[in-house]
C-alpha cells in the first residue's frame, strides 16, 4: 500500500474531530470509509494511531508522533499547491526582461512600472546587452523578453510594435545649434561626435556614417571607453555631439540640451520565443498592448512613418 494524500486527509481530521462521525460529515465522506481508510493506514504503518471509544478516537502516542509530521507534510502540499498556481496564473514566478535603452524615463519606464504595481510577487529581472545576445538569449529561453529597436525579422521570435522615440541631438547647452527648435543632418555635417566604445556606440558611430557620408561629408566621431554618464558629462564639457532618444531626457545632466532630428523616429518592438509559456511573460506582453493601445502610439506611427531606410535596429542611447 501507498500512503496517500487521502489518508493523511483522514487522520488529521479525525484528530481535530475527536470523532470518525464528524469527521467524515466534514469532508463528506460515508463514516465507514474513513474508518476503513484510517484502518488501512494503521495496518501499513504496523501501529495504532487511535483509541477506538463509544465517546469518539483518542490519538495515542504513535497517533501524535505521525500526525505531527502529517501536518507538516499537508502544509506543505498545500503551500506548493497555492503556490504554483499562482505562478500559473501570472501572479508570481519570475520574468526576465532584456533591455537596451534607457529606463530614465518614456514608455518601457512606464511598462515595467505598472507591471511591479500589478504583479508585485512576479520577480522582474533586468538587465542590459547588445541585441544579438538578447535575441540569442530569447531563443534559448534565457531571456523571456527583449525590448529592442527596428523591426527586422528575427527566426525563432515574435515582434510586437508598441511605440516610437525621437531621435534626440545632446550637445552643451552654449553650443551654436541649442536654439533650434529642430535640427537636420545638414546641420550637422561639420559637428564632431563622441560614442561609446561599448554598446550600443558601434551602432551608433554607424548610424551617423550612413546618414552623413550619404550627404558627402566624412564625419568626425571619436570612441571612447566610458559609461553613458560618463559620455554625456563630456558632452556637457565641450567633447563633442552624440545621438540619443527621447526615453534617456529622463536622466539629468547639468549643461546638456537635446534637440530633435527632424524626420527621425526609433520604432521599438518585444521580441519573445513563441515556445516560450511562462505565464509571467504573457503577462507582461498583454500588459504592453494595452498600454501601447491606450497612447495611441500605434496611431501616432501610421502619421509619422519613418523613412524606409530607418527602418534597421537604430540604438536608443550612446
Amino acid at each position: 500500500m501507498t500512503v496517500e494524500l487521502r489518508h493523511l486527509r483522514y487522520a488529521i481530521a479525525a484528530a481535530d474531530h475527536g470523532s470518525f462521525r464528524r469527521a467524515a460529515r466534514t469532508l463528506s465522506v460515508e463514516e465507514s470509509t474513513l474508518s476503513r481508510r484510517i484502518r488501512d493506514l494503521e495496518d501499513e504503518l504496523g501501529a495504532a494511531l487511535f483509541v477506538r471509544r463509544a465517546s469518539g478516537v483518542q490519538l495515542t502516542y504513535a497517533g501524535e508522533r505521525f500526525l505531527d509530521h502529517a501536518r507538516r507534510a499537508m502544509g506543505e502540499v498545500t503551500h506548493a499547491v497555492v503556490e504554483v498556481g499562482a505562478i500559473g496564473r501570472g501572479e508570481a514566478g519570475a520574468v526576465r526582461v532584456g533591455i537596451f535603452s534607457s529606463l530614465a524615463s518614456g514608455f518601457l519606464a512606464d511598462l515595467l512600472r505598472e507591471y511591479l504595481i500589478k504583479h508585485p510577487d512576479v520577480r522582474t529581472d533586468v538587465f542590459e546587452g547588445s541585441p544579438s545576445g538578447h535575441l540569442s538569449a530569447v531563443r534559448h529561453h534565457q531571456t523571456d523578453i527583449a525590448f529592442l529597436t527596428g523591426e527586422q525579422e528575427v527566426d525563432g521570435c515574435d515582434r510586437l510594435h508598441l511605440w516610437d522615440e525621437r531621435v534626440l541631438v545632446a550637445m552643451p547647452r552654449l553650443h551654436r545649434l541649442a536654439d533650434f527648435a529642430a535640427l537636420s543632418w545638414e546641420d550637422l555635417h561639420a559637428e564632431r561626435f563622441i560614442v561609446s566604445e561599448a554598446d550600443p556606440g558601434p551602432e551608433i558611430h554607424d548610424y551617423l556614417v550612413k546618414h552623413l557620408a550619404g550627404l558627402g561629408h566624412h564625419p568626425s566621431i571619436e570612441r571612447h571607453r566610458v559609461s553613458r554618464d560618463n559620455l554625456m558629462n563630456l558632452v556637457s564639457i565641450g567633447g563633442g555631439l552624440t545621438l540619443t532618444s527621447e526615453a534617456t531626457v529622463g536622466a539629468n545632466f547639468p549643461g546638456v540640451v537635446y534637440k530633435p532630428l527632424a524626420g527621425e523616429l526609433l520604432p521599438f518592438c518585444a521580441f519573445w520565443s513563441p515556445r516560450n509559456d511562462n505565464p509571467a511573460l504573457r503577462r507582461m506582453l498583454s500588459l504592453a498592448r494595452i498600454m501601447s493601445n491606450r497612447s495611441g502610439v500605434l496611431q501616432q506611427r501610421s502619421r509619422h512613418k519613418p523613412a524606409a531606410g530607418n527602418q534597421g535596429s537604430i540604438l536608443p542611447h550612446p
